[in-house]
């Protein structure tokens, strides 16, 4: 039988969507469906004294309006929960009655029409009491601060959330070797502060939904997500019903990057349509979903790095607060992350990191591509780009006579899992890029030659390295899991195999890995098996959710034990066959509180970058003219997907780094629209973009595959800004490099 891993074959949704048969949450209707808006708070810190609706009440067609007193149990959460459903008096929690951020829900009007919904919506009148503003994370830090929630319960499962006085989300801290020994041996010390920005998940979607009561009474919502069954446990946790009461589905959804993982619109949903026993359906407009979902978090980033005159880093301190904003989300986790890579992946002996999520009435940092890594890694790569100058030598090199490798210790004093192959994708990405290695070590190549037909002396050309790498999976000590069932029917032979499984497909293309890998653990043709997926009535509680680079290696290794299992019984004359499998991945360990020892991860991927750019030295404007990214994904399971992912990773990074300038001041968003917040258009990509494909198989993989969706985006900014200062000889610390912050850099005046 042709083998189907490894092939780039034709995504199992493509058609679908060139041709717009593909439906997304806002294209489902029902016949007798009402239509719902919610009133958001519009303010970053109140208490909701009163909420007058008799207007509203008043709009032809209006049917219900509901408050916080109308939600059984007025809290969710991903991590914790910390955040009303709906704000406002009247609820049986303390504390819901306060609106924390401009996006809190405090009323769902339905009404016959979306035009009624608004319009009756409007009319709402609702009494503050202002509150102080904390807009600022290190204000909210200081002794005296408002408190912005009360002291939270002891948590079991996130040690990490225990304690914490005052603004605090978490604390994460490494404490490994002897600082003051590590500092004495250090003959070049490189400090530095930066800081970098939110920025917005820009959906091609924004928030949509359907939802009913199904033929067997469950309270349903079709919507876009990334865990089926964590959307279903909060639902049904904040109605106050049975998980199995509750049903999600996930038809096609428009992009995630995370930021789908915590919930939008999915309660309030399914609260409408179960009070009133009719379908409700809501889309929200792109400013309400600027305003109303988490951002990647902004951090500040304060770094100490030692190494000795041969290269050798022998001290790192790094002190990190992070913008958790009004709400927890996945601030422990993300800051997790954060903690590993704000070293860099290189060992080094004596390092001290001290890592805070703090609570501000900002929109919440929540879950992004990278998850933390791209904060942490810009100040390492920083770092190690600014020594490399300090100590003149390429920066190839130093990386290369630091990086980890299979038996080094990380920061977490254990060394990584899995095979660790740093050094084979910096030589893959170097020499791409034109870097040569000799016997002196290896040299930089030399690109500042003028753009053709335009001034020598406005446009110059630089070229910048930097590597990176990221845990595949939550972990910390969570369990990863994941479930698969497969069926295979016929009589004499397998005609047909049906696999179900919970993974969502949110545009990185799962769902023709997963077929792809069931083909070949089954040994049948691509077109003799069928997908059931995304829906919580055919796959459980542990099938499986999108986030953390995770989905291809636990559903691989899902569907291969499914498989397996299945086939034993069609050869013991079963018919139909039929197999369940859940994979566990192999056991992880939250921080030591106090050292940070442990074993986060039980997978990394890998990736280095080279950027090569242009800068115009007169108007600040920069343009990204090739970039070279090599990736260790273990086993391409469809090379031509991994290439997109690298193309749209790239890109995403892009803007992140140079335009994407999203603006809060006291806890009021500046830019809620795509023409004030600017998204990368084909003008702004970079012009090439090579991929490499690096396979070095991981252990534990199906096939040896290691996950990479989001490694592609982690390395970019450190290495645009090594190659801006290639040409300009001047370092920027805080992103985005717009053209004014390009320019007063050049001029001496950098903020």
């Amino acid at each position: 039988m042709t083998k189907t891993v490894g092939q780039s074959v034709a995504r199992v949704d493509a058609r679908a969507k060139v041709t717009g048969e593909a439906k997304y949450p806002a294209d489902f209707s029902m016949e007798g469906q009402l239509h719902a808006k919610v009133l958001f708070a519009g303010r970053p810190h109140a208490r909701v004294l009163s909420i007058d609706t008799s207007e509203a009440e008043t709009v032809p067609g209006f049917v219900a309006v509901f408050t916080a007193k109308d939600v059984p149990v007025n809290e969710y959460g991903l991590q914790t929960p910390d955040q009303p459903v709906l704000c406002g008096p009247g609820s049986s929690k303390s504390g819901t009655d306060v609106v924390r951020f401009v996006g809190d829900q405090v009323a769902v009007v339905v009404a016959e029409t979306e035009r009624a919904a608004a319009k009756a919506r409007d009319l709402i009148h609702v009494e503050y009491e202002g509150l102080p503003v904390v807009g600022d994370p290190f204000a909210a830090l200081a002794p005296g601060a408002p408190q912005l929630h009360a002291r939270r319960a002891h948590s079991e499962f996130h040690p990490e959330l225990n304690g914490l006085e005052g603004n605090r989300i978490c604390h994460h801290q490494i404490r490994k070797g002897d600082m003051e020994a590590g500092w004495a041996a250090a003959e070049v010390v490189v400090e530095a502060e930066y800081h970098t920005p939110p920025q917005e998940h820009a959906y091609l979607q924004p928030e949509a939904g359907l939802s009913y009561i199904d033929d067997e009474g469950r309270v349903t919502v079709v919507v876009g997500g990334q865990w089926t069954w964590e959307d279903q446990r909060q639902v049904a946790h904040a109605l106050g019903l049975e998980s199995e009461q509750v049903r999600v589905i996930y038809p096609a959804i428009g992009g995630a990057f995370g930021g789908r993982e915590d919930m939008s619109v999915q309660i309030v949903l399914a609260l409408a349509a179960w009070k009133l026993q009719r379908p409700v359906k809501i889309v929200w407009s792109r400013e309400e979903s600027i305003l109303g979902h988490c951002k990647r978090h902004p951090m500040w980033l304060r770094c100490k790095w030692g190494a000795t005159a041969e290269g050798k880093l022998v001290a790192a301190e790094v002190q990190i607060v992070a913008d958790g904003g009004a709400y927890c989300y996945t601030t422990n986790k993300v800051l997790g992350n954060a903690t590993i890579v704000c070293t860099g992946p290189y060992e080094i002996p004596n390092i001290k990191v001290d890592v805070d999520g703090v609570y501000t009435n900002n929109l919440p940092g929540g879950a992004f591509r990278g998850f933390g890594a791209p904060q942490g890694l810009f100040a390492a790569e920083m770092q190690m780009n600014k020594l490399a100058e300090a100590l003149e030598m390429d920066p190839v090199e130093l990386r290369m006579r630091n990086m980890l490798r299979d038996d080094s210790l990380t920061a977490m004093g254990t060394p990584l899992p899995g095979g660790v192959h740093l050094v084979e994708v910096t030589e893959a990405c170097a020499k791409k890029a034109g870097w040569q290695q000799t016997p002196s070590g290896w040299l930089r190549p030399n690109p500042q030659s003028p753009v053709s037909n335009k001034s020598p002396v406005a446009y110059r050309r630089g070229v910048g390295l930097a590597v990176g790498y990221k845990n595949v999976g939550f972990s910390f000590g969570y369990q990863e899991n994941c479930w698969a069932k497969v069926e295979l029917r016929g009589e004499k032979r397998v005609e047909e195999a049906v696999v179900c499984i919970g993974s969502a497909e949110v545009g990185q293309g799962t769902h023709t890995a997963i077929k792809q890998m069931a083909a070949e653990a089954l040994k049948l043709p691509l077109e003799q098996v069928a997908l059931v997926v995304s829906d919580t009535a055919t796959s459980p509680g542990s099938s499986g959710s999108v986030s953390a680079s995770r989905m291809t290696f636990m559903a691989g290794n899902a569907v291969r034990g499914a498989a397996r299992a299945a086939l034993a019984k069609w050869r013991a004359n079963e018919r139909p066959a039929v197999a369940e499998h859940t994979y566990l991945a192999p056991e992880t360990t939250p921080f030591d509180l106090e050292t940070g020892y442990g074993v986060p991860n039980f997978a990394y991927g890998y990736v280095a970058q080279a950027v090569e750019a242009e800068v115009d030295t007169e108007t600040g404007q920069l343009r990204v003219l090739r970039v070279v990214s090599a990736n260790d994904v273990g086993k391409a399971v469809n090379p031509q997907q991994v290439e997109g992912q690298i193309e749209g990773g790239v890109a995403q990074a892009v803007g992140w780094a140079t335009c994407e300038n999203f603006i809060v001041k006291g806890g009021r968003v500046l830019t809620p629209h795509l023409s004030t917040y600017l998204i990368p258009t084909v003008a702004d990509v970079p012009e090439r973009i090579e991929s490499i494909i690096v396979e070095q198989a991981d252990p534990r993989g199906p096939w040896g595959v290691r996950g990479m969706g989001e490694m592609p985006f982690l390395p970019l900014a450190p290495a645009l800004v090594a190659a801006v200062h290639d040409v300009t000889k001047v370092w920027f610390d805080e992103l985005p490099l717009t053209p004014e912050r390009v320019l007063e850099g050049l001029k001496g005046d950098k903020r």
